[in-house]
């Protein structure tokens, strides 16, 4: 034999080298004559009574009862004559001791715990196996309270992977040095050292658990041209204002909602502090005004949703520049006032030129700079590029096309005009993936691409007239999801929500997201009804398999006024279950740490479920589930800046979802009665 950890060859970078060599020292165990320690050999019962009989030089608890199987000249008869009467180990029936039989880890811990504490010691805490082990169901029924016992004592030294105990398999000679000096720490009668496999409740990570829900995009327009949902009126001071979209937010987060698309330029203005262009008249009833006392409402919007888990698409009209000349003039740097040759009257409105580089490049450096500056989730554009057709009137373009031409242009004028719509389209879905991935741009269209695709629909024609080739931005994957307006009832027969619904559903081959446009503008009662909204939103559901992942609506205001109680639907049926919206592949979004240091308090007869808040950016929200059965169930999406919950008795596993709505795994926790 040997007595110095120095000479055994097999240890040197072994994980429990430290504990070999404490126990070494105390001379309760030795190596092999080859010089050898072969730590991870299995232990025989009687080679674990040697061990624990020299480690622990107790007084007797009971007398010795000779076992008919271990002789007087079998080589551990005193160790195992020891370890029995001191209570360390006992026997099987028929007065058998099996000492050559391997010893399992559970009868291992068990036969410490009965020495150490007794065998009818009780644990000190409401330690729950399962938020230690994964594998805690495979532990036996009569090792349990054994377990929790060396667990919170920390005697308990598991390698390789904390979480798995592995309770069946045979221990190591590894493993019962470690168990064994870590049992005298405990007796405080060896220094505490440290190793990264040693069960501190507070350090070790919790078992972890895959957990998903079906995500959904639940969006609304809130529109503020015109003062249509917010503000309401341009006449109120700030703090009405802001109370009034705290209304709007608390309004969506009671029924579910996750996201808002919220207009913030609508003619050329800015409902947010901007050096590009004039604060927005529909503000403070003047253009170029900014709010008093001064806040900034798209940084106020966004914090506000992002505390109830609501993402903001900031909604860009890229070409209109004035609605009607009854609305206060234009200022400075308005580009109807820096640069009128490039805007024209179009009816009432006035209307930039999409074919002059100055509006392309005006319109991007407005979009870019509030990627830059702001915390957006998105960037999203409605159906107005080229303006809606007046009877008898043509776009007054012609001078700038004849310019195109002349320098050897070959395009007819439709074409020349929807490429200079998609230059914009390509040109931000690049910059804006370039500046912030995660920010999405989406595009709402018309909801008819063109009469006659598909075959039996009539109206509008999209492409012909307000040249956006919506279907060539989905094809060639420059918007991360397309909102077509679906504006019509399921039995209009020529526009029919399933028959549009599943064109642009076969006319996706990049396979972004489908998220309808539904219109709440006309719910009346009659023909348009709250059952309609709800049989075309689970029209949408039943293609989520095809990437119709949501709905939006139009406008806030049928929510605002809880018309036909449409407010009162949705809350308790229709988005009754929280949802996240859905993740993106594309977006290369990679999921975050999980929770960390996660606790369960008693507090009064309440459990108060911690975490900790790692300040990562990076985290936008936590998802707790609940399972029920064999299934999980989503139950709360939680802000960031939250960091603890009151849970009732169950199994829950808490995740963290980032900023591009992916989820980490999850944290596996059990809550006894």
């Amino acid at each position: 034999m040997v007595s110095s950890t120095n000479r055994f060859s097999d240890i040197q970078n072994h994980w429990a080298k430290i504990f070999i060599d404490g126990l070494v020292e105390r001379a309760v165990i030795s190596g092999f004559p080859d010089r050898t320690f072969r730590p991870n050999s299995n232990l025989t019962r009687a080679q674990f009574a040697a061990i624990v009989s020299k480690a622990f030089p107790v007084p007797d608890k009971r007398p010795y009862i000779p076992f008919i199987d271990v002789p007087s000249t079998h080589w551990a008869a005193t160790a195992i004559q020891a370890a029995y009467k001191r209570g360390f180990i006992s026997g099987y029936p028929d007065n058998l001791f099996k000492p050559e039989s391997l010893i399992t880890r559970a009868e291992a811990l068990v036969a410490l715990v009965s020495g150490i504490f007794g065998s009818n010691a009780a644990p000190t805490s409401n330690l729950v196996l399962s938020n230690i082990y994964q594998d805690s169901t495979e532990i036996p029924n009569y090792a349990k309270k054994a377990i929790v016992i060396a667990t919170q004592s920390e005697i308990v030294v598991n390698a390789p992977n904390l979480n798995l105990l592995n309770p069946a398999g045979n221990a190591t000679r590894a493993d019962v040095v470690a168990w064994v000096y870590q049992a005298l720490v405990y007796l405080k009668r060896a220094p505490q050292i440290y190793n990264q496999y040693i069960i501190v409740l507070s350090k070790v990570p919790r078992p972890q658990v895959y957990v998903n829900h079906q995500r959904e995009f639940r969006g609304v327009w809130i529109t503020s041209v015109w003062n249509i949902d917010w503000p309401f009126s341009n006449k109120l001071s700030t703090e009405q204002q802001k109370a009034e979209l705290l209304k709007i937010l608390d309004r969506l987060q009671e029924m579910n909602f996750n996201a808002i698309i919220l207009q913030i330029r609508a003619a050329g203005d800015a409902l947010y502090a901007s050096e590009l262009e004039p604060w927005s008249a529909w503000l403070t009833g003047t253009q170029g005004k900014p709010p008093q006392p001064y806040y900034d409402p798209l940084t106020f919007a966004v914090t506000e949703s992002h505390k109830r888990n609501i993402e903001v698409h900031a909604w860009f009209n890229p070409y209109r520049a004035k609605v009607s000349t009854q609305t206060p003039p234009n200022v400075r740097p308005h580009i109807s006032v820096t640069n009128p040759e490039c805007v024209y009257p179009w009816g009432d409105d006035l209307w930039m030129d999409p074919g002059i580089d100055l509006v392309l490049d005006k319109t991007y450096n407005v979009i870019l700079d509030v990627v830059k500056r702001y915390d957006i989730d998105g960037v999203h554009f409605d159906d107005y590029f080229y303006p809606y057709p007046i009877d008898g009137q043509e776009f007054p373009d012609s001078k700038i096309y004849n310019s195109y031409i002349s320098r050897g242009g070959k395009m007819s004028l439709g074409d020349w005009r929807r490429e200079n719509v998609n230059k914009l389209v390509r040109r931000l879905g690049q910059g804006i993936k370039t500046v912030k991935p995660n920010v999405k741009f989406g595009i709402s269209p018309f909801g008819i691409y063109r009469p006659g695709q598909p075959p039996q629909s009539r109206g509008l024609d999209a492409y012909e007239t307000l040249y956006a080739d919506a279907k060539k931005w989905l094809e060639s994957g420059w918007v991360d999801y397309l909102n077509p307006q679906l504006y019509w009832r399921i039995d209009q027969t020529a526009q029919s929500y399933p028959m549009l619904l599943e064109w642009w559903l076969q006319n996706n081959p990049q396979n972004r997201h489908i998220y309808v446009g539904n219109n709440l503008g006309k719910l009346d009662g009659n023909k348009w009804t709250v059952q309609e909204i709800n049989n075309q939103i689970e029209i949408t559901r039943n293609s989520k398999n095809s990437l119709a992942l949501g709905n939006v609506f139009f406008s806030m205001k049928a929510f605002s006024e809880n018309r036909q109680q449409i407010y009162d639907n949705f809350k308790s049926t229709t988005y009754a279950q929280p949802a996240l919206v859905p993740a993106m592949p594309w977006q290369n979004g990679k999921p975050p740490a999980p929770p960390v240091s996660v606790v369960v308090q008693k507090v009064g007869n309440t459990n108060v479920l911690q975490w900790k808040n790692p300040a990562d950016k990076n985290i936008r929200s936590w998802t707790l589930y609940q399972k029920n059965g064999d299934s999980w169930k989503l139950i709360k999406i939680i802000n960031a800046d939250t960091v603890q919950v009151t849970v009732g008795t169950g199994i829950y596993a808490l995740c963290a979802v980032s900023v591009m709505a992916v989820e980490s795994v999850g944290v596996f926790i059990e809550i006894a009665a």
